[in-house]
């Protein structure tokens, strides 16, 4: 199964279930949001969450476009990206956990033919503030699902303050052979799909105010499902990045992970200045600078020649697109090849110190 017909499955499925199908919204949050990027799906929806009504009704499904950092020392990986894609599907004060459990695995194992014998799902294990997520768990039981119990790792919040609530995930497994131990014992499991009820608002004192509308949101990895989809042994080697694939180790040779590193940093940066993004000093400009100078770092390490100029303008169009912009791909590469520019210049000057203090 290619991407177009993922997501032709996944629109259908939840449309089916009158979901409306909702756009992406941009990687850049509204003027009074703290945070820098939009990281996950519910996060443009936050205020619908907190019992404002949304336009188009209570159920909703989509693909939003996300960036995250956090990881930015585990890219190059198997699985791991900076800017991704997230398949959502969100419940306004409709139905409830278990409902969206039960679609969450027909949609899997029917709608993609996933085995069912090679997932495992994790619950909210509970603390001191809440029980455990019994309703989780007798749901996937109920399915035939293996489920195991774990604590802060199955609770989703959007930050220290704000909507929250217990978290059930769907793992699959991605080893050779049949699955062995759990989720939270063997990392050969790989989240896939996150399902969180949220029903409550956490205060600045860390106190939990149960919310009037209890929702459901779920979020799922275009990246990573498309790696189990295509049974494939990295989010690299599936038909998403075949486009970058093609031509990056070709152009600029080297270690695998580092090779990935480069097509991740760009691939991120393109979609950073396809938002309206530019390079600077402090911010979203600064996340910016800092991709594109790490991805220069290491292909400047063997070879001080190589240039983004020689980038095929048909792999910037086709992440913009796949991104959902419709930015003129020598513009965009324009940006990239100024702040390239702007940290050769720094470079040289830094040799030049250098050779004055050290000579010899």
């Amino acid at each position: 199964m290619d991407t177009n017909t993922t997501l032709r499955t996944f629109a259908d499925f939840f449309r089916d279930r009158g979901h409306q199908l909702i756009e992406s919204a941009t990687l850049i949050p509204a003027a009074d949001d703290p945070i820098l990027f939009t990281t996950a799906g519910m996060h443009p929806l936050t205020r619908f969450l907190l019992g404002e009504p949304h336009p188009l009704g209570r159920r909703l499904a989509g693909v939003q476009r996300c960036l995250r950092t956090t990881d930015l020392d585990e890219v190059g990986d198997d699985r791991h990206v900076t800017v991704f894609q997230m398949l959502g599907s969100w419940s306004l004060g409709d139905y409830d956990g278990p409902q969206s459990q039960r679609w969450g695995l027909e949609l899997l194992t029917e709608g993609f033919g996933l085995d069912p014998g090679r997932l495992h799902a994790t619950a909210f294990s509970g603390d001191d503030q809440v029980s455990p997520d019994t309703a989780a768990v007798h749901a996937w039981q109920d399915l035939g699902l293996p489920v195991e119990l774990l604590g802060e790792d199955n609770w989703w919040s959007n930050g220290p303050t704000g909507p929250c609530g217990p978290d059930t995930e769907l793992f699959a497994w991605t080893g050779d052979g049949p699955p062995a131990g759990t989720p939270g014992t063997d990392e050969r499991w790989l989240e896939l799909w996150n399902h969180v009820t949220m029903r409550y608002l956490r205060r600045p004192d860390g106190s939990l105010e149960p919310l009037p509308q209890r929702s459901v949101d779920t979020g799922m990895g275009l990246e990573r499902l498309m790696m189990v989809l295509q049974r494939a042994g990295s989010v690299y080697e599936t038909d998403l990045f075949a486009p970058w694939t093609r031509v990056v180790p070709g152009l600029w040779p080297g270690d695998e992970r580092k090779v990935r590193l480069v097509i991740d940093h760009l691939r991120s940066a393109i979609v950073v200045v396809g938002d309206g993004v530019r390079p600077s000093s402090n911010g979203r400009g600064y996340v910016l600078r800092r991709l594109l100078r790490r991805a220069l770092t290491e292909l400047w390490r063997t070879d001080g020649s190589r240039t983004l100029a020689d980038l095929p303008l048909q792999v910037v169009q086709h992440t913009l697109a796949r991104f959902g912009k419709e930015e003129d791909p020598g513009r965009v590469r324009d940006v990239l090849l100024a702040e390239e520019r702007k940290f050769g210049a720094l470079v040289s000057r830094g040799r030049s110190v250098l050779m004055r203090l050290y000579p010899d």
